[in-house]
């Protein structure tokens, strides 16, 4: 009897043993479980206890290259209206500026506009032109968009393009893309978005002080003329009048569908000082 219970031990303790010596990841138990495998992990990291981390906005982003820009010359059409030459007038229903070369004849450019809830209309003058701009976009900007940086120096990864149209103290311009599969849409915060070379031809024959008409729509026919006086109460607007000057004569009949002067509409936002927010 002693002898069997002690061949018994001894058999119990060599099976023992080889279970202990087997592959773990075929027989033996471990911490993963019965097979020996780890449990799949997930490609998504769990944020359970915590929200993920919000990346801060880099504070200088690079433009990249500034490489040399050749003017390339629009497509010249008829064009009947009575500004004075060499003035802009932005068609935003149509999407194309027009620069008048004769009260017949204006360049014609296809341009993006301002998408729904941004565009605008009114009378402004070039206040400056400014070649390769920085872009820095503002607040509302941030908060539309995260990611974007703080400030962006110029160059062809830059929205603003290679040059930009400041339009009198607003934050508004006319200026070139970096995304040219836009032009022809209401995409933008209320600029005016063209080709790169055709804002390069249009900068060469403006300077500050030109006039820029941003018009809802032009009529569909007849001759297209100012809005409430142009170029004349842009002026106004400038240098207020003397007390002892003469009344005013009353402004012109606005052409169909024109849209109504900086009177009739809500002001552009007011310019910050240099440097700061620019929209795009």
């Amino acid at each position: 009897m002693l002898r069997f219970r002690f061949c018994a031990l001894a058999f119990s303790a060599a099976f023992v043993g080889f279970g202990a010596g087997s592959d773990a990841s075929a027989q033996g138990l471990s911490q993963f479980g019965s097979w020996g495998e780890a449990p799949e992990r997930s490609a998504k990291p769990s944020y359970l206890g915590a929200g993920p981390a919000i990346a801060k906005p880099v504070d200088l982003a690079s433009g990249g290259a500034r490489p040399s820009i050749s003017p390339k010359t629009p497509q010249t059409v008829a064009f009947q209206n009575g500004f004075r030459q060499g003035s802009i007038v932005i068609d935003t229903a149509g999407r194309k500026l027009y620069y008048t070369l004769s009260n017949g004849s204006a360049y014609m450019y296809p341009i993006a506009v301002g998408k729904q809830g941004f565009a605008w209309s009114g009378v402004e003058q070039v206040s400056r032109i400014e070649d390769w701009p920085d872009w820095i976009p503002p607040k509302e900007m941030h908060q539309r968009k995260r990611g974007l940086p703080l400030r962006m120096t110029g160059g062809l990864n830059n929205p603003l393009g290679a040059k930009a149209i400041y339009l009198g103290s607003t934050l508004y311009r006319i200026h070139g893309t970096n995304d040219a599969g836009s032009i022809g849409s209401a995409s933008s915060s209320g600029c005016f978005r063209m080709h790169n070379a055709h804002v390069v031809h249009l900068a060469e024959h403006i300077n500050a002080g030109t006039v820029v008409y941003v018009m809802r729509r032009l009529p569909k026919s007849g001759v297209i003329m100012p809005p409430g006086g142009g170029a004349q109460e842009v002026k106004q607007q400038a240098a207020p009048a003397q007390p002892d000057a003469p009344a005013a004569q009353p402004a012109q009949p606005q052409a169909p569908e024109a849209a109504s002067p900086p009177s009739g509409q809500a002001a552009p936002p007011a310019e910050q000082p240099s440097g700061t927010s620019q929209g795009i």
